[in-house]
């Protein structure tokens, strides 16, 4: 395909703007109105304008241009860990890789249609996403990821197909064993669970694990949404943990939050996390968690990012866990 040389001064003659205009509809500013963006799409189609980003691309000799897409505020107060963890891998392994990537946060797309999500990825040159944390909220950008146009690595999340796989640990296996070790040999049956995030992948899966050893053990089990907040967690301890034996949560920081109020309360009930996540070490007592490496997992993500672009087809990759009780010294050591 042969690109005519449309400058952006064309486009902004042509749709009656500042040229400061046309490069705010192009990175998707929120102040413009949608008549102006409307003419400047209009003078974009028209005049088949291909940013200079998209055109360097053509030329570069990078085996390919990728995206991590993340959801910090799904993590709220671990927004230094987890988020940071999945940075650090994809960023590490991109290199290595000889891949360019760029980090784009759900907030930057969260108001765009499937057309102006694809025009986003397109002018920033990507030609494959890794996304941590799709729920099933995120209709738009699962319908994006379904209609193929870019090659796409979900992290904990289904969907796989042709252009698409998937990455995770197995989380329901991983909550009902952490839950299990955390509770044998001990009498405790009823059970706080605090949940993570409504019509999240994640959550779902690991609140089924735990209702598999429920009925395995005969627990009476209080399902909560924590909404992987501490604060939250804090809340809803402090409203049922004295009729309840012992708390699980689906996150540390849930864990850490429902420790906090134990202590406020001047209560004792055993606590288990669920992630691994260093901050644990810090609330001052041995917790039964699940692992996960987090680099590893968005390294892996994008070695396979890598297969699809070179024409491979998508699959699903289950990564390793690990039970571990982390302690203040893990931390510090």
């Amino acid at each position: 395909m042969i690109y005519e040389l449309v400058s952006i001064r064309d486009v902004a003659g042509k749709a009656g703007v500042a040229i400061s205009t046309v490069s705010k509809v192009l990175n998707h500013y929120p102040n413009v109105s949608e008549e102006t963006r409307r003419k400047v799409t209009a003078a974009i189609e028209e005049l088949g304008f291909v940013p200079n980003t998209i055109a360097s691309a053509l030329s570069s000799k990078k085996t390919g241009r990728i995206a991590l897409v993340l959801d910090v505020n799904r993590h709220a107060q671990t927004v230094d860990e987890i988020p940071m963890q999945y940075i650090i891998g994809a960023i590490n392994q991109a290199k290595e890789k000889n891949m360019d990537i760029i980090t784009v946060f759900f907030t930057m797309i969260a108001e765009m249609n499937v057309e102006e999500m694809t025009r986003y990825f397109q002018s920033q040159s990507i030609e494959g996403l890794l996304i941590c944390d799709l729920s099933k909220d995120d209709a738009i950008l699962r319908k994006l990821v379904e209609e193929g146009r870019f090659k796409c690595v979900l992290i904990d999340a289904p969907g796989v197909n042709e252009n698409t796989s998937s990455i995770h640990i197995d989380n329901a296996k991983a909550q009902y064993e952490v839950a299990k070790k955390f509770l044998i040999g001990k009498q405790n049956k009823k059970i706080l669970y605090l949940s993570g995030k409504k019509n999240g992948y994640v959550s779902e899966e690991r609140l089924n694990g735990m209702n598999e050893l429920a009925k395995e053990m005969g627990l009476e089990v209080l399902v909560r949404t924590g909404n992987f907040s501490e604060l939250e967690a804090r809340k809803l301890t402090m409203q049922y943990a004295r009729s309840k034996d012992a708390i699980i949560c689906a996150s540390d920081l849930m864990a850490i939050g429902a420790m906090k109020a134990l202590i406020d309360m001047d209560i004792y009930r055993p606590v288990c996390g669920f992630d691994g996540v260093s901050l644990m070490g810090y609330a001052g007592k041995q917790m039964h968690t699940v692992r996960q490496d987090f680099e590893q997992i968005a390294a892996s993500a994008v070695d396979e990012l890598s297969r699809l672009l070179e024409g491979g087809s998508g699959q699903d990759i289950v990564m390793p866990h690990k039970l571990i009780r982390i302690k203040y010294l893990d931390v510090i050591s």
